[in-house]
């Protein structure tokens, strides 16, 4: 089996489908934890899986400068070496250079760089990232970009959307024929739409298996994000998968599925679980607030995963205040189940054409506010 998109149905703007590649099916819209460098931080692959996610996130920088992609080769590839037997998609790693790295050098043939590790100096171009990832054994391989901070004046982000697309050419060149493999291109154009539109056709063009908006989430806010969201989906081919890229909140996710978007990562969800933070149907809760340490109630009294089924609100206050790692792993349990329980909510409203009384639903519950303490 190759890789297909099979666009099921549609409500509004929203869709729902599935992605078939040879190592399982991707239900859409998706949300995909981040296992960054072959990890979801404080949860087992199995744990990970019982949440309801079918495909998991890694990064190419990261994996790259440690344990290394040819060593990872050597062990079988990345599914085998973490453990995880679905699809896995990997970014291209443009981010993280242009985010964590220093002494970047920015040049058409790509960026040299220090680790953020240990200072050690490397070169990442289309060509090595589209290597690296082969390395790996990706199931979606995402070309490599540059992703400039916003706010950026419009000449900054359309050389750099310009650079982008040259190198997405070479990322097509390179990655050249991967059988069950897929190769994501990466639009590009900040928060102006002649920019985004131009980025599309360069993509579409060119070709890829899927497409990628990039370049927000980037500090513009959600009103610029969305408003970006509310065009960019219609430029791309509607027979492929849309991924948006480090997104985000609850209610970024439910905003960008109404927009057309089917696929989503974000660190969020797991880096909340080990600062104490748990995402529920009725907003963020803060289980380091002193409320929670007599309250005998779970944390959500709807949700089945094993925080809120076996745990009080007070016992995880208090391994969170204890700091204790049990903490950090119910929380990151419970966040990845509630974004997995919502995805599947959104599926089942766009099937049955109900999304819109989904969506509200879900602003109303929110408004609401978490329970009150006793």
């Amino acid at each position: 089996m190759g890789f297909r998109f099979d666009l099921q149905a549609r409500d509004g703007q929203a869709r729902c489908g599935v992605i078939e590649t040879p190592r399982g099916a991707i239900r859409t819209p998706a949300f995909m934890p981040v296992g960054t460098a072959g990890t979801v931080k404080a949860m087992l692959p199995e744990s990970v899986r019982e949440t309801g996610a079918d495909i998991l996130l890694g990064n190419t920088y990261h994996l790259m400068l440690r344990p290394g992609a040819e060593r990872i080769a050597a062990l079988g590839g990345l599914h085998r070496f973490m453990h995880w037997d679905g699809p896995i998609l990997t970014d291209s790693g443009g981010f993280q250079v242009m985010s964590l790295a220093s002494l970047r050098k920015l040049t058409e043939e790509g960026v040299r760089f220090a680790s953020h590790i240990d200072g050690s100096r490397h070169m990442l171009t289309p060509e090595r990232s589209m290597e690296i990832q082969r390395l790996l054994g990706s199931d979606i391989v995402m070309a490599f970009d540059e992703c400039p901070a916003l706010p950026a004046d419009d000449a900054r982000v359309a050389e750099s959307m310009r650079l982008s697309m040259r190198w997405a050419l070479r990322s097509k060149e390179a990655f050249g024929d991967g059988p069950g493999h897929a190769l994501f291109g990466i639009m590009q154009g900040g928060v102006t739409r002649e920019l985004r539109e131009e980025s599309a056709r360069a993509l579409v063009e060119i070709g890829f298996d899927g497409y990628a908006i990039g370049g927000l989430a980037v500090g513009e806010g959600q009103a610029a994000m969305f408003g970006v969201l509310d065009y960019a989906p219609g430029f791309l081919p509607e027979d492929r998968p849309r991924y948006l890229m480090g997104v985000g909140k609850p209610d970024d996710i439910v905003g960008a599925v109404e927009r057309g978007v089917d696929m989503m990562d974000c660190v969020l969800p797991t880096r909340s679980g080990r600062t104490g933070q748990a995402w529920t149907r009725r907003g963020a809760v803060n289980l380091k607030n002193a409320r929670h340490r007599d309250d005998p109630r779970p944390l959500d009294e709807d949700c089945t995963c094993p925080a809120c089924r076996s745990y009080s609100r007070a016992y995880l206050h208090h391994v969170v205040r204890a700091d204790e790692i049990i903490g950090a792993m119910l929380l990151t349990w419970h966040n990845l189940h509630y974004y997995q329980d919502l995805m599947r909510g959104l599926r089942a409203a766009i099937a049955a054409g109900g999304l819109l009384a989904f969506v509200r639903d879900f602003h109303a519950q929110r408004a609401a506010g978490d329970i009150e303490p006793l």
